[in-house]
């Protein structure tokens, strides 16, 4: 505790600060509307960040990975709340939240770090492309339930540029001006909070002009009630496997999420290979705690943690002013928060997608191994098509059939030299 208070400086907290209070903003309508998207209270997706932030940030090993819920987790929860309401989604929490830390009794988690590097920059140059792609119908004013519906993100940017001719310009305007600030903010200095300072433009410029568009409205400030539900023998057929695979979807988005987040912070000393397993812990804990009120699942969320590196933050501090903050906003969302554009903070996330492009891995692509140039894209490319679990996968396919076909190559050679 002496050596923090000696190392931690007025600096280090004013980074955690800005961090923390950008992954709140971000934070607000994406936890609404993933929320809404699985038939739950739309507060209930701003709860889980505020419920398991402290928890993770207490018992985590990454200190910048913050959590929230996450589109992989929404058909899960919703075919649970279809099925039994809201007790479905708090059961099927609860019992994934459980698997999560039997994953890291077992040690399971370790295995993350045998993910090549090649399969990890295409998975995060997918998200950032999924997170860039997801904001467009907001930035362009287009509003179709069509570019939300998609199984695949291909399909939403398909249905973009089917409705593009109904794309307006004030939102646009929200959108690019907070993208272009932040962008000539991050290149002027790194240590500036780029987001923030791109966001509070584009509200000043809306206030000014005069632009009435969407905006984020009141939110209601209240802990939700303990979920009520019951358990039924039936539920070892229905809940159990689908918490499994819930729990293994989480699970990896986590352990990889973790893995970026290090990467885009520039360490030296990367974390411990035991560190994924105590993260699986930590965030098993923390989710079994939402669980109980239904929230959903919380998993690492790159747009925020990239957001708070990006604003300068350094420490688990961020983590907890970022649950804080969210209180905060929720409290104030009556007054200043509430007349923040969406399409502004759509601006944000787009930005941070952006970020996540991973462009160094771009520039070395042409010079890169075959076998970790195909691994890259394939990789990239199946985030948008399928999902972010198959890809994964698919990029770990394409390291197995290079090995298997060297291996075949090289078993002829070497029966002929031992015969010779």
């Amino acid at each position: 505790m002496k050596r923090f208070r000696a190392t931690y400086s007025w600096a280090a907290f004013a980074g955690d600060c800005f961090g923390g209070i950008i992954a709140a903003l971000i934070a607000l309508p994406y936890g609404l509307a993933m929320a809404s998207l699985m038939g739950l209270p739309p507060v209930l997706g701003i709860y889980t960040s505020i419920l398991t932030g402290p928890v993770t940030a207490m018992l985590g090993r990454n200190p910048l990975l913050i959590g929230g819920t996450a589109s992989a987790t929404v058909p899960f929860v919703a075919i649970a709340v279809r099925q039994q309401g809201i007790g479905g989604a708090a059961k099927i929490s609860i019992v994934a939240s459980i698997f999560m830390m039997v994953f890291c009794v077992l040690r399971l988690g370790r295995y993350a770090h045998r993910v090549p590097p090649a399969v990890v920059s295409g998975f995060s140059c997918g998200i950032g492309a999924m997170m860039l792609i997801s904001q467009l119908d907001v930035i362009l004013g287009i509003a179709s339930p069509l570019t939300k519906a998609s199984s695949s993100t291909f399909g939403t940017l398909a249905g973009v540029f089917t409705h593009l001719t109904q794309a307006r310009w004030m939102p646009f305007v929200l959108g690019a001006s907070v993208i272009l600030i932040a962008w000539l903010s991050a290149r002027w200095s790194h240590r500036v909070p780029a987001p923030l300072i791109g966001m509070a433009v584009a509200v000043a410029l809306a206030q000014i002009i005069g632009m009435r568009e969407k905006e984020v409205g009141s939110l209601p400030l209240s802990l939700p009630p303990f979920a009520g539900f019951s358990w039924s023998p039936a539920d070892v057929f229905t809940v159990i496997p689908s918490a499994f695979a819930l729990a293994l979807v989480s699970s990896v988005n986590l352990l990889i999420t973790s893995r970026i987040v290090e990467h885009f912070r520039g360490r030296h000393h990367h974390l411990k290979k035991a560190d994924s397993d105590a993260e699986l812990g930590a965030f098993g804990i923390a989710n079994l705690f939402a669980g109980m009120f239904a929230a959903p699942m919380s998993v690492g969320i790159p747009a925020r943690s990239l957001a708070a590196v990006r604003c300068g933050a350094t420490t688990r501090i961020a983590n907890f002013l970022h649950a804080g903050f969210l209180i905060a906003l929720l409290g104030l969302g009556s007054g200043f928060i509430s007349h923040i554009p969406i399409a502004a903070l759509a601006g944000v996330t787009a930005w941070m997608g952006i970020c996540l492009l991973d462009w160094s891995t771009w520039k070395r692509l042409p010079k890169m191994r075959r076998v970790d140039a195909l691994a890259f894209l394939a990789t990239a490319v199946a985030v948008l098509a399928v999902n972010a679990v198959a890809a994964i996968a698919l990029g770990c396919l394409v390291y197995a059939g290079h090995h298997l076909y060297v291996r075949s190559r090289s078993g002829p050679q070497l029966v002929q030299l031992q015969t010779e």
